[in-house]
């Protein structure tokens, strides 16, 4: 996936668009599924992902990083994102969010609770009224809660 990801964001950025996730669901029917959203955190259209499929389309036909036959997937991280790097930990501060580490924390591996950004190279995550300090490497899923909040955010957002 760093190899592909490596290859397609370039050609993203340069499109005016940052690389969210990249995920290879091989099998009977394998999709290479690349999730991006636009730089001015406009919302994504069709056209953008059009714009996105035919570029890369002929990208990934040239570098040929996938042996087997594939469908190409274009989305958007839609509403209720995964959470990916550091920075969205800040850039969603105040929103809910599910986090899931890969070692027990205080006993358990699954948080829900709302989102206080970073500190330093913890995530801070406030579940039933208690801040919980999770080191952001000790993470392997995040991903937003689709709330009235986060929608109202999102209204909010495309309103200007």
């Amino acid at each position: 996936m760093i190899r592909i990801a490596e290859l397609v964001e370039p050609s993203l950025n340069g499109l005016g668009y940052d690389l969210v996730r990249v995920h290879l669901n091989s099998g009977d029917n394998c999709t290479l599924q690349i999730m991006a959203e636009r730089k001015d955190r406009e919302e994504m259209t069709v056209e953008d992902c059009a714009s996105i499929s035919r570029d890369l389309s002929a990208l990934l036909d040239v570098e040929d990083p996938i042996k087997e036959a594939y469908s190409l997937e274009i989305s958007s991280p839609g509403l209720d994102r995964p959470l990916m790097c550091p920075e969205d930990y800040d850039r969603f501060s105040g929103h809910v969010a599910k986090l899931e580490t890969r070692a027990p924390i205080n006993g358990q591996k699954r948080f829900r609770g709302r989102l206080a950004g970073l500190c330093g190279k913890d995530v801070i995550i406030v579940c039933d009224n208690a801040e919980v300090k999770i080191p952001y490497s000790d993470i392997a899923r995040g991903k937003l809660v689709l709330t009235d909040e986060l929608i109202a955010a999102s209204m909010k957002n495309e309103d200007g």
